[in-house]
Protein backbone atom coordinates (compact mmCIF):
# COMPACT_ATOMS: atom_id res chain seq x y z
CA UNK A 1 0.00 0.00 0.00
CA UNK A 2 1.30 3.51 -0.94
CA UNK A 3 1.43 6.01 1.45
CA UNK A 4 -0.80 8.13 -0.75
CA UNK A 5 -3.75 5.53 -0.61
CA UNK A 6 -2.79 4.75 3.15
CA UNK A 7 -3.55 8.68 4.23
CA UNK A 8 -6.72 8.74 2.05
CA UNK A 9 -7.87 5.05 3.68
CA UNK A 10 -6.89 6.82 6.84
CA UNK A 11 -8.81 10.26 5.81
CA UNK A 12 -11.94 7.89 5.35
CA UNK A 13 -11.82 6.30 8.23
CA UNK A 14 -11.51 9.65 10.36
CA UNK A 15 -14.51 10.81 8.84
CA UNK A 16 -16.53 7.76 9.58
CA UNK A 17 -15.35 7.48 12.71
CA UNK A 18 -16.17 11.70 13.08
CA UNK A 19 -20.13 10.68 11.63
CA UNK A 20 -20.78 7.73 13.89
CA UNK A 21 -19.87 9.58 16.65
CA UNK A 22 -21.83 12.57 15.86
CA UNK A 23 -24.84 10.62 15.19
CA UNK A 24 -24.34 9.10 18.69
CA UNK A 25 -23.88 12.39 19.89
CA UNK A 26 -27.08 13.65 18.73
CA UNK A 27 -29.21 10.20 19.73
CA UNK A 28 -27.43 10.97 23.70
CA UNK A 29 -28.84 14.44 23.30
CA UNK A 30 -32.93 13.52 22.08
CA UNK A 31 -32.28 10.70 24.51
CA UNK A 32 -31.97 12.89 27.26
CA UNK A 33 -34.36 15.49 25.93
CA UNK A 34 -37.06 11.82 25.87
CA UNK A 35 -36.36 11.25 29.79
CA UNK A 36 -37.10 14.94 30.36
CA UNK A 37 -33.30 15.92 30.93
CA UNK A 38 -33.62 19.24 29.51
CA UNK A 39 -30.66 20.94 30.73
CA UNK A 40 -28.72 18.04 29.78
CA UNK A 41 -29.82 17.68 26.32
CA UNK A 42 -29.28 21.45 25.98
CA UNK A 43 -25.67 21.07 26.88
CA UNK A 44 -25.25 17.97 24.83
CA UNK A 45 -26.93 19.52 21.63
CA UNK A 46 -24.80 22.94 22.10
CA UNK A 47 -21.67 20.91 22.43
CA UNK A 48 -22.14 19.16 18.94
CA UNK A 49 -21.54 22.30 16.96
CA UNK A 50 -24.49 21.71 14.46
CA UNK A 51 -27.62 23.06 13.55
CA UNK A 52 -29.59 19.97 15.02
CA UNK A 53 -27.53 19.72 18.08
CA UNK A 54 -28.43 23.42 18.04
CA UNK A 55 -32.59 23.41 17.32
CA UNK A 56 -32.77 21.01 20.14
CA UNK A 57 -31.29 22.96 22.54
CA UNK A 58 -33.01 25.53 21.84
CA UNK A 59 -36.78 23.35 22.39
CA UNK A 60 -35.13 21.75 25.52
CA UNK A 61 -34.37 25.00 26.96
CA UNK A 62 -37.71 26.66 25.83
CA UNK A 63 -39.60 24.09 27.26
CA UNK A 64 -37.74 24.06 30.48
CA UNK A 65 -38.26 27.79 30.81
CA UNK A 66 -41.72 27.68 30.10
CA UNK A 67 -42.91 24.55 32.28
CA UNK A 68 -40.03 23.64 34.78
CA UNK A 69 -37.83 26.54 36.11
CA UNK A 70 -38.46 28.78 38.71
CA UNK A 71 -39.58 32.27 37.81
CA UNK A 72 -36.00 34.15 38.32
CA UNK A 73 -34.73 31.14 35.77
CA UNK A 74 -36.50 32.00 33.20
CA UNK A 75 -35.60 35.03 31.04
CA UNK A 76 -31.55 33.78 31.13
CA UNK A 77 -33.09 30.28 30.08
CA UNK A 78 -34.79 31.67 27.48
CA UNK A 79 -32.01 34.09 26.23
CA UNK A 80 -29.88 31.15 25.85
CA UNK A 81 -32.90 29.46 24.09
CA UNK A 82 -32.53 32.34 21.12
CA UNK A 83 -29.12 32.40 20.90
CA UNK A 84 -28.55 28.31 20.50
CA UNK A 85 -31.57 29.25 17.89
CA UNK A 86 -29.88 31.75 15.86
CA UNK A 87 -26.75 29.59 15.92
CA UNK A 88 -28.84 26.57 14.57
CA UNK A 89 -29.66 29.30 11.41
CA UNK A 90 -26.74 30.56 10.86
CA UNK A 91 -25.51 26.87 10.72
CA UNK A 92 -28.57 26.06 8.71
CA UNK A 93 -30.87 28.59 7.33
CA UNK A 94 -32.71 26.23 5.02
CA UNK A 95 -34.14 24.24 8.12
CA UNK A 96 -37.57 24.52 9.06
CA UNK A 97 -36.45 23.16 12.38
CA UNK A 98 -34.05 25.58 13.41
CA UNK A 99 -36.57 28.80 12.22
CA UNK A 100 -39.17 26.80 13.98
CA UNK A 101 -37.16 27.16 17.08
CA UNK A 102 -36.72 30.52 16.96
CA UNK A 103 -39.76 31.65 17.50
CA UNK A 104 -40.42 28.55 19.85
CA UNK A 105 -37.83 30.17 22.42
CA UNK A 106 -38.70 33.94 21.18
CA UNK A 107 -42.21 33.53 21.66
CA UNK A 108 -41.47 32.17 25.39
CA UNK A 109 -39.53 35.21 25.90
CA UNK A 110 -42.08 37.36 24.91
CA UNK A 111 -44.53 36.19 27.09
CA UNK A 112 -42.52 37.35 30.12
CA UNK A 113 -43.44 40.85 28.83
CA UNK A 114 -46.95 42.52 29.00
CA UNK A 115 -48.80 42.24 25.71
CA UNK A 116 -47.82 45.74 24.96
CA UNK A 117 -44.37 45.74 26.02
CA UNK A 118 -44.01 42.69 24.31
CA UNK A 119 -45.61 44.50 20.80
CA UNK A 120 -43.04 47.53 21.41
CA UNK A 121 -40.36 45.54 21.46
CA UNK A 122 -41.35 43.91 18.11
CA UNK A 123 -41.47 40.21 19.28
CA UNK A 124 -45.19 38.78 18.23
CA UNK A 125 -43.89 40.37 14.38
CA UNK A 126 -40.03 38.35 15.03
CA UNK A 127 -42.14 34.89 15.99
CA UNK A 128 -44.49 35.29 12.98
CA UNK A 129 -42.03 35.55 10.24
CA UNK A 130 -39.74 32.96 11.58
CA UNK A 131 -43.02 30.64 11.85
CA UNK A 132 -43.93 31.83 8.31
CA UNK A 133 -40.20 30.92 7.10
CA UNK A 134 -40.71 27.52 8.41
CA UNK A 135 -43.87 26.70 6.77
CA UNK A 136 -42.22 28.20 3.18
CA UNK A 137 -39.30 25.51 3.57
CA UNK A 138 -41.62 23.10 4.74
CA UNK A 139 -44.95 23.11 4.01
CA UNK A 140 -45.55 19.29 5.55
CA UNK A 141 -43.89 20.35 8.76
CA UNK A 142 -47.29 19.83 11.15
CA UNK A 143 -45.06 22.17 13.82
CA UNK A 144 -45.10 24.86 11.76
CA UNK A 145 -48.80 25.18 11.46
CA UNK A 146 -49.57 24.41 14.49
CA UNK A 147 -47.50 27.32 15.62
CA UNK A 148 -48.60 29.75 12.81
CA UNK A 149 -52.06 28.62 14.29
CA UNK A 150 -51.26 29.48 17.74
CA UNK A 151 -49.96 32.65 16.83
CA UNK A 152 -53.17 34.09 15.00
CA UNK A 153 -55.20 32.53 18.27
CA UNK A 154 -53.25 33.76 21.00
CA UNK A 155 -52.78 37.40 19.37
CA UNK A 156 -56.17 37.59 18.91
CA UNK A 157 -57.44 35.99 22.06
CA UNK A 158 -54.95 38.59 23.86
CA UNK A 159 -54.80 41.27 22.24
CA UNK A 160 -58.61 41.35 19.82
CA UNK A 161 -59.14 44.19 17.29
CA UNK A 162 -55.86 45.86 18.17
CA UNK A 163 -53.79 42.63 17.24
CA UNK A 164 -56.12 42.57 14.37
CA UNK A 165 -55.04 46.24 13.22
CA UNK A 166 -51.61 46.37 14.23
CA UNK A 167 -50.34 42.62 13.37
CA UNK A 168 -52.43 41.33 10.83
CA UNK A 169 -54.18 38.37 13.06
CA UNK A 170 -56.69 36.71 11.74
CA UNK A 171 -59.20 34.07 12.96
CA UNK A 172 -60.09 32.17 9.33
CA UNK A 173 -56.24 31.64 8.81
CA UNK A 174 -55.45 30.36 12.69
CA UNK A 175 -58.41 27.72 12.08
CA UNK A 176 -56.65 26.95 8.31
CA UNK A 177 -53.63 26.03 10.26
CA UNK A 178 -55.10 24.26 12.80
CA UNK A 179 -56.59 22.09 10.87
CA UNK A 180 -53.95 21.39 8.40
CA UNK A 181 -52.06 20.34 11.83
CA UNK A 182 -54.60 18.29 12.43
CA UNK A 183 -54.59 16.69 8.80
CA UNK A 184 -50.77 15.94 9.22
CA UNK A 185 -50.60 14.75 12.58
CA UNK A 186 -54.33 13.94 14.10
CA UNK A 187 -52.37 11.58 16.70
CA UNK A 188 -50.33 14.22 18.55
CA UNK A 189 -51.67 15.54 21.72
CA UNK A 190 -49.82 18.62 21.15
CA UNK A 191 -51.84 19.65 17.86
CA UNK A 192 -54.97 18.34 20.15
CA UNK A 193 -54.10 20.70 22.71
CA UNK A 194 -53.19 23.57 20.97
CA UNK A 195 -56.08 23.37 18.88
CA UNK A 196 -58.52 23.25 22.01
CA UNK A 197 -57.13 26.13 23.54
CA UNK A 198 -57.38 27.86 19.94
CA UNK A 199 -60.48 27.17 19.94
CA UNK A 200 -61.23 28.66 23.45
CA UNK A 201 -59.59 31.86 22.90
CA UNK A 202 -61.18 32.34 19.48
CA UNK A 203 -65.08 30.85 20.36
CA UNK A 204 -64.97 30.64 23.75
CA UNK A 205 -68.99 29.90 24.38
CA UNK A 206 -69.54 28.05 21.13
CA UNK A 207 -66.28 26.13 20.75
CA UNK A 208 -66.44 24.53 24.13
CA UNK A 209 -67.76 21.71 23.12
CA UNK A 210 -65.33 20.87 20.70
CA UNK A 211 -62.31 21.92 22.66
CA UNK A 212 -63.39 19.60 25.11
CA UNK A 213 -63.68 17.08 22.58
CA UNK A 214 -60.04 17.44 21.58
CA UNK A 215 -58.69 17.87 25.14
CA UNK A 216 -60.56 14.12 25.79
CA UNK A 217 -58.80 12.91 22.35
CA UNK A 218 -55.60 14.24 23.54
CA UNK A 219 -55.82 12.51 27.16
CA UNK A 220 -56.51 9.02 25.73
CA UNK A 221 -53.26 9.25 23.91
CA UNK A 222 -50.75 7.29 25.94
CA UNK A 223 -47.58 9.97 26.68
CA UNK A 224 -44.52 8.64 24.52
CA UNK A 225 -41.60 11.19 26.26
CA UNK A 226 -41.65 13.54 29.58
CA UNK A 227 -42.87 15.81 27.19
CA UNK A 228 -45.67 14.29 26.11
CA UNK A 229 -46.18 13.48 30.02
CA UNK A 230 -46.17 17.25 30.81
CA UNK A 231 -48.49 17.73 28.08
CA UNK A 232 -50.93 15.34 29.48
CA UNK A 233 -51.15 16.78 32.75
CA UNK A 234 -52.14 19.87 30.99
CA UNK A 235 -54.69 18.38 29.04
CA UNK A 236 -56.29 16.77 32.44
CA UNK A 237 -56.17 20.27 34.29
CA UNK A 238 -57.79 22.19 31.31
CA UNK A 239 -60.63 19.53 30.68
CA UNK A 240 -61.09 19.74 34.57
CA UNK A 241 -61.03 23.45 34.41
CA UNK A 242 -63.93 23.68 31.38
CA UNK A 243 -66.02 20.88 33.11
CA UNK A 244 -66.17 23.42 36.06
CA UNK A 245 -66.85 26.14 34.65
CA UNK A 246 -70.08 24.37 32.86
CA UNK A 247 -71.02 23.65 36.95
Amino acid sequence: MTKATLLACLTIAHAFLSASAAAESIEAARNAFSEGRYIEAADLGEALGTASGHALAAEALAIYAHYLAREEEKAPLLQRAMRSAETAIELDPDSAETHLQSAHATGRYSQLFAPMKAMQEGYPKQVRASIERAVELDPSHFGAHLSLASWHAEAIGKGGMMARAMLGANKKTAFAHFEKAMALAPDRNVVLIEYAKGVLMLERRKGRSEARDLLVRAIELPPQDAFQQILHELAVERLEALDGEAR
